[in-house]
């Protein structure tokens, strides 16, 4: 509060410390003033030109010193115009006197004031300090002076009294409050603090299980392909067996590389790098995921994957891809526990999109279920089978990549995943087939 008054006060002092010696030079050069005026107007521009230290000690910091100085010099130059002229000449200068010492001393100050402006009252009706004024004179002056000043200068200053105690105690309430939320704010940020950690313990914990999902999936393929070798017709040629143990390594090394792709991506996981986006044929890759999306579903499933007779170029990342294809098949092979259908188609639409059909004849979702599908951690499943990842996953890929994806389903009645991507320029030339398992 100090320092928000110093700059008032500095230009209050300049202000008092040129105009005061002015007006005091306008009277005397004009003869308005008795001789016996001499000795308080020599008072009064002392305490003007006081002002000047004043207005140096605030500069230097000096504030309530500077105050301290300024109401001295009033009171001196308020003792001696009364005691040689018997009038309390400037009453103006007076009324401010005690204004900025209750404003900026306190109370203390206010009331201290009040009783040595009392005492200059005293010192103007004093018949010895006045000349040829007697007792009766002075008992006259006394009786018209002091209640003239206790009705002026008392109700001032109580009413100065009661607004400084209560800005003042408004001051103290309010640091106070300033105090408390201080506090509140700390606790607040601890609080947040403790739950962003809590939040980060559980996202990991969560991130932890759907990696531990994902590399199940990956491992599970890699047990199935490597099982194919048990499956090879003893009485085949060596042609014929050495062919079906270089399908299964091939899908072996498909799905450790899978796997590397994702020990990759939770390598940087702390720090995201852009999609490698490539042009691919739709109908190519999926091809060349075909023996991974069939490993992925068990011996009741039949799975339906095209094979490219147009081509139906698209701008991605190949993982990307890879990656929102197996989790939605994923999420399809534990909708059909008891065996079904799964099938792919790729095409095609009326305004030149591509887009990727997969049906599912799976127990289906209801309505509930279908709006929040693609929310982070939302899962139907039970805690040890899923994180609810998958599929908000694969909305972010589809998004990334300029597409979109919609699903239609019902209880009982399966569920349909369309997702139309943009046709990207080029794509090497491809042809279409069926391939059926």
């Amino acid at each position: 509060m100090d320092r928000r008054n110093a700059a008032t006060l500095q230009v209050l002092f300049l202000f008092l410390g040129v105009t005061v010696p002015l007006n005091w030079w306008r009277h005397i050069a004009v003869g308005m003033l008795a001789p016996q005026f001499r000795p308080f107007i020599a008072a009064d521009i002392v305490a003007a030109l006081l002002c000047f230290v004043c207005w140096w000690m605030i500069r230097r910091g000096a504030l309530r010193g500077a105050i301290a100085l300024f109401v001295t010099a009033q009171l001196g130059a308020a003792s001696v115009g009364y005691a040689t002229t018997g009038v309390l000449i400037d009453q103006t200068a007076q009324m401010l006197t005690l204004v900025i010492a209750g404003l900026i001393l306190g109370r203390r100050a206010l009331w201290t004031v009040f009783l040595m402006l009392l005492g200059v009252v005293l010192i103007g009706v004093g018949v010895a300090l006045v000349p040829n004024v007697r007792a009766e004179q002075a008992l006259t002056r006394a009786a018209v002076l002091l209640p003239s000043f206790f009705m002026s200068y008392l109700v001032i200053t109580l009413v100065l009294d009661r607004s400084i105690a209560a800005l003042r105690e408004a001051l103290t309430e309010s640091k106070a409050r300033g105090a408390r939320l201080e506090n509140e704010m700390r606790e607040r940020e601890r609080a947040q603090a403790q739950l962003i950690e809590a939040q980060k313990l559980e996202a990991t914990g969560r991130l932890a299980s759907g990696v531990a999902h994902d590399f199940d999936n990956i491992l599970a393929l890699m047990a199935a392909f490597s099982g194919e070798r048990h499956r090879v017709d003893p009485g085949a040629d060596a042609h014929a067996r050495a062919e079906a143990l270089a399908q299964a390594l091939e899908g072996v090394e498909q799905a450790a590389q899978r796997g590397m792709a994702l020990t990759r991506k939770l390598l940087t996981f702390a720090r995201p790098q852009p999609a490698a986006l490539e042009t691919i044929d739709v109908g190519r890759a999926l091809a060349e995921l075909a023996p991974m999306l069939r490993q992925t579903f068990g011996p009741d499933v039949r799975v339906h994957v095209p094979r490219g007779e147009a081509a139906l170029p698209i701008r991605i990342d190949r993982h990307h891809f890879d990656l929102a294809l197996l989790n939605l098949a994923s999420n399809a092979r534990d909708a059909m526990p008891d065996g079904g259908t799964f099938a792919i188609d790729a095409g095609e639409s009326d305004d030149g999109a591509i887009e990727i059909v997969l049906r599912d004849d799976g127990h289906g979702m209801g309505e509930a279920v279908r709006r929040r599908i693609f929310e982070p951690f939302f899962s139907t499943k039970a805690t040890c089978s899923g994180t609810g990842l998958g599929l908000a996953v694969v909305h972010s890929l589809v998004t990334s990549a300029g597409g979109t994806i919609d699903v239609d389903s019902a209880p009982g009645a399966g569920t349909t995943f369309r997702i139309r991507l943009p046709r990207a320029p080029e794509a090497p030339a491809a042809q279409r087939s069926e391939v059926s398992t």
